[in-house]
């Protein structure tokens, strides 16, 4: 065991899981397309339909007063509201094409739009579960766990700041102890939760804390957050509630329409994305009322409920053409995009997980999302956030980085001098070219076992999920904290501590 672990050690210091060959990733490959640009104009059309003849409900007295102000089509009793379709697309042009996002250590910081592609951990699930002590509800010790698998894991680009609920803390303290915990334990890039003005205002000012001051904030995105529509054609008070605060204080949102097609948008997939595109318009517009320039995303979470129970399936075709589609609308209105990438409905890291995680992570990469969420440990729908599926999925990330780098074709690369020298009939194992190269030539796993059989069968015969289980522990244990000043430190704390103790007097 002890020499297993010495093994393991070595093969993470030269490993692709490390940092240092993870800051930026770019796509060379074009977009995968799956639908033409007449078939675009289609959806759009639809869409501008949608938003002029059906029109939205915005349950927030605020941002109702937003559209009245702009000249839109409002009703007071419903809150509904027709929007022109010159009114929403002379707003969207005004959202930037590509922008940075900061991140406290300004290595990590990240390129959002163009073919920039960025990963994030799962996000927002109740549960937690690894191979010591089973499935169960999350705690704060299982949120910081995964924030410093995160900040380990060089395939990962963003933390997202939600993982795992903490249920051992009071619900009004949990976003503040989720923001102190990101802060404190990564120095990457974060996405905070949506739930209302309170906690949005309580993460503006924790970054301004860790950044330096509010002004500084306000003229770069130190943060995004996932606005999800209430679908069909809703928004609800919390997600407006914090999308207005984002939006004036400079940080992008995430606008997401979560659509399961046959129960929260039409059946059939151009209809469902007819649905999305409006949503999502919609919302981005109203960023654009509020703060005309903010940056923002147009984010796609379209799939398919399971007929027979009603149930969400992801990782299915229908939700990969979704995806797809939606990345090609993005781009028609010149925006960044939000995908998703290790979706699944699978119950433990098994060959299903991994099938629906490609069909998820696949479509993400090649339609050119640049922050995919979820893109490691994703399990049962998206209710569990698995110890052992996280590391996985981090490593088919890491495969996913160097397919990316694509083939370097040079005189040296080309090796005509070491074909000439070895000939017909003969190997290149011990050519000098071959020495030269092989310790990068290729892809080296860290997880993935490629022993013989009666090798692997001697090691312990340890299947992917127990190995993930001891590679997690293992980097767990090796963490280091990134430096966080100790003023800064402290005056976050200080922020928690008196916050935490207002809203209990307010409970």
């Amino acid at each position: 065991m002890k020499r297993r672990r010495n093994r393991l050690r070595q093969r993470r210091a030269e490993s692709p899981l490390a940092d240092k060959p993870f800051r930026r990733l770019v796509n060379p490959y074009d977009p995968v397309e799956v639908i033409t640009p007449e078939q675009i104009e289609q959806i759009h059309n639809a869409s501008m339909v949608i938003l002029e003849n059906i029109g939205l409900e915005f349950l927030d007295s605020e941002a109702f007063s937003y559209w009245q102000k702009a000249g839109a089509k409002t009703d007071p009793l419903t809150r509904r509201v027709r929007l022109d379709r010159g009114l929403v697309l002379d707003l969207v042009a005004k959202a930037p094409t590509q922008f940075i996002l900061h991140a406290r250590n300004p290595a990590h910081n990240l390129i959002l739009g163009g073919n920039h592609i960025n990963f994030a951990t799962v996000g927002a699930v109740p549960y937690y579960s690894d191979l010591d002590h089973g499935r169960r509800p999350g705690t704060l010790a299982d949120f910081q766990r995964m924030v410093k698998l995160g900040q380990i894991c060089g395939p990962i680009h963003i933390i997202e700041g939600l993982l795992v609920e903490p249920q051992d803390v009071p619900v009004p303290a949990r976003n503040l102890e989720k923001g102190l915990a990101v802060f404190t334990y990564s120095d990457k890039v974060m996405t905070t939760a949506a739930h209302g003005r309170v906690s949005a205002t309580d993460y503006v000012n924790m970054a301004a804390i860790v950044f330096g001051g509010l002004d500084i904030i306000h003229q770069r995105p130190v943060f995004a957050s996932n606005v999800n529509v209430n679908s069909p054609l809703r928004y609800d008070e919390r997600m407006l509630g914090a999308l207005l605060v984002y939006a004036r204080h400079g940080q992008p949102c995430i606008i997401t329409p979560f659509i399961l097609a046959g129960a929260m948008g039409p059946i059939t997939l151009a209809g469902a994305i007819a649905q999305q595109n409006a949503e999502a318009l919609a919302g981005i517009a109203l960023t654009q009322l509020i703060n005309p320039g903010v940056p923002v995303i147009y984010g796609g979470f379209t799939t398919n409920i399971e007929m027979q129970s009603g149930s969400p399936a992801f990782g299915t075709p229908e939700g990969a053409l979704a995806l797809l589609a939606g990345a090609q609308l993005a781009r028609f209105y010149g925006l960044p995009y939000r995908g998703s990438g290790s979706l699944n409905t699978a119950k433990t890291p098994d060959a299903q997980a991994a099938a629906e995680t490609q069909m998820s992570l696949w479509p993400a990469v090649m339609g050119h999302a640049n922050i995919i969420l979820h893109s490691a440990g994703w399990l049962e729908s998206g209710l569990v956030c698995s110890l052992e599926k996280f590391i996985l999925d981090v490593e088919g990330l890491a495969m996913m980085h160097t397919f990316l780098q694509g083939i370097t074709i040079d005189d040296n690369t080309l090796a005509l001098d070491s074909i000439a020298e070895v000939g017909p009939g003969g190997h290149h194992l011990g050519t000098t070219h071959t020495m030269e190269h092989f310790r990068h030539a290729f892809y080296r796993p860290i997880l993935a076992d490629r022993l013989n059989y009666e090798t692997w069968l001697k090691a312990g015969g340890w299947d992917a999920a127990k190995r993930a289980n001891q590679l997690a522990n293992q980097l767990l244990h090796d963490y280091q904290q990134p430096l966080l000043e100790v003023p800064v430190s402290a005056e976050l704390q200080a922020y928690v501590q008196r916050r935490k103790s207002e809203l209990q007097e307010l409970a």
